[in-house]
């Protein structure tokens, strides 16, 4: 009788007190589960069932809205991930009634609960607040910025790209403190974005965050911002069309860019910008000049730096202080010959490793031409473009942080192939 209550016809029929302790004894877990489900299940037998032995009835329990706050309590911690990540669905979409004073005990003890997942050993669960709470304005603002501060992608970037609760000031030490790998994008796609955290992130080097940025026309980007982002983007072509899109460039930002890039870019630029007849036909010679020379030029300009190099190492007056110079310069191939000069490395493996942009092996490389580790982090973060977690800072100010077997072990990942 009391099983043809629960499974009638009529959904979630309402059940007594007396027969639902003895459906949340049954020894069918079907039965309990449906039982857990009923919102007309009384609070004490929800509670019951959060130390049911099937993880499928927990599941429902943590689902049910009618569960109370104790039981979701205990339910944050359960050993269940579906049972948790199921609460944390719950959680997210109860937060926005729990407003007014008769409502406010249970907001705090819902936050509490919002707190523990939000701390939940499985990403996934905290991946499920960060898309749920993106654009809430109820959210703690403290679990958001925990959220935020993730280490996993999946987590932080929801938050970061939408959530109205960031304020430009917690961008900002956010990105100082460092965000998870991949997530600096998030930031950079930020609708109105203002004009520091645009320069944040065009420091960091992170070339997709740096794309985003150049693709996002809502972002206030200042004029020395740009300059370093055509300067960085000159050698890197997945940069190239998205600062070409650009709708704030200035005409001397178009002259510098129809300078290195693609004439069919340079094409785009003119078209967007309806520029003038004298200044397109500018911008189309220097293709034209560009396309003629074939290289020649930088080919030579090349040829010189290697020399001038190899003539200061002849003479003993490659040293720290010429490196220095040609870093501040950012003469890249003088900089790549002078290391390999001093190192004993091959050129060719001077350039795959300040390709890699891994802050280690570029340190290495550093120590091995016996160069100071000041003028190392200079060669990471303006030649070799290190991403800001990857960057290897002095220890003490001043000093290598590794031993010279750790440095020697680091190299031997190019110099052993």
């Amino acid at each position: 009788m009391v099983l043809a209550k629960l499974f009638g016809r009529k959904k979630n029929k309402p059940v007594s007190y007396e027969d639902s302790k003895a459906l949340a004894t049954d020894k069918s877990p079907k039965v309990r589960a449906k039982l857990a489900e009923n919102p007309s299940a009384k609070p004490e037998v929800l509670y019951y069932l959060t130390n049911d032995e099937s993880p499928k009835v927990r599941q429902v329990v943590a689902r049910n809205e009618n569960t109370p706050h104790q039981a979701n309590a205990i339910l944050a911690h359960d050993t269940d991930d579906e049972v948790r990540s199921e609460l944390a669905r719950k959680i997210c979409k109860l937060l926005p009634s729990l407003s007014g004073e008769e409502a406010a005990q249970v907001r705090e003890q819902t936050i509490s609960t919002l707190e523990v997942l939000a701390e939940d050993q499985l990403p996934t669960v905290r991946a499920i607040l960060s898309e749920a709470l993106k654009d809430s304005l109820e959210a703690p603002k403290h679990v958001i910025v925990a959220l935020a501060k993730d280490a996993e992608e999946i987590v932080a970037s929801p938050v970061l790209e939408y959530s109205p609760l960031l304020s430009e000031t917690d961008l900002l030490e956010i990105i100082a403190s460092g965000v998870a790998t991949g997530s600096l994008p998030a930031i950079a796609r930020r609708q109105d974005i203002g004009e520091d955290v645009s320069e944040a992130v065009a420091v960091s080097l992170e070339i997709p965050a740096v794309a985003a940025l150049l693709a996002n026309k809502s972002a206030r980007i200042r004029e020395e911002t740009l300059d370093q982002m055509i300067e960085q983007a000159e050698g890197i072509e997945t940069l190239h069309e998205p600062l070409v899109m650009r709708v704030d460039l200035s005409m001397r930002a178009m002259r510098r860019i129809a300078g290195f890039v693609a004439a069919s870019l340079v094409e785009k630029l003119v078209e967007k910008n309806d520029l003038s007849p004298a200044l397109e036909k500018e911008l189309k010679k220097n293709i034209k000049d560009r396309l003629d020379d074939g290289g020649k030029l930088d080919a030579a300009d090349e040829k010189k730096s290697e020399k001038r190099a190899k003539k200061l190492w002849s003479s003993g007056r490659l040293d720290e202080e010429a490196m220095q110079a040609a870093v501040d310069g950012k003469e890249l191939v003088f900089v790549q010959a002078g290391l390999s000069l001093m190192s004993g490395v091959k050129i060719e493996t001077v350039r795959s490793i300040l390709n890699s942009r891994k802050g280690k092996v570029v340190t290495a490389l550093c120590w091995k031409a016996k160069l100071s580790m000041r003028l190392a982090i200079k060669i990471q973060t303006d030649i070799a473009h290190v991403p800001p977690r990857e960057l290897v800072n002095a220890k003490d100010g001043v000093e290598y942080p590794f031993n010279e077997e750790e440095l020697d072990w680091q190299l031997s990942f190019f110099t052993d192939k």
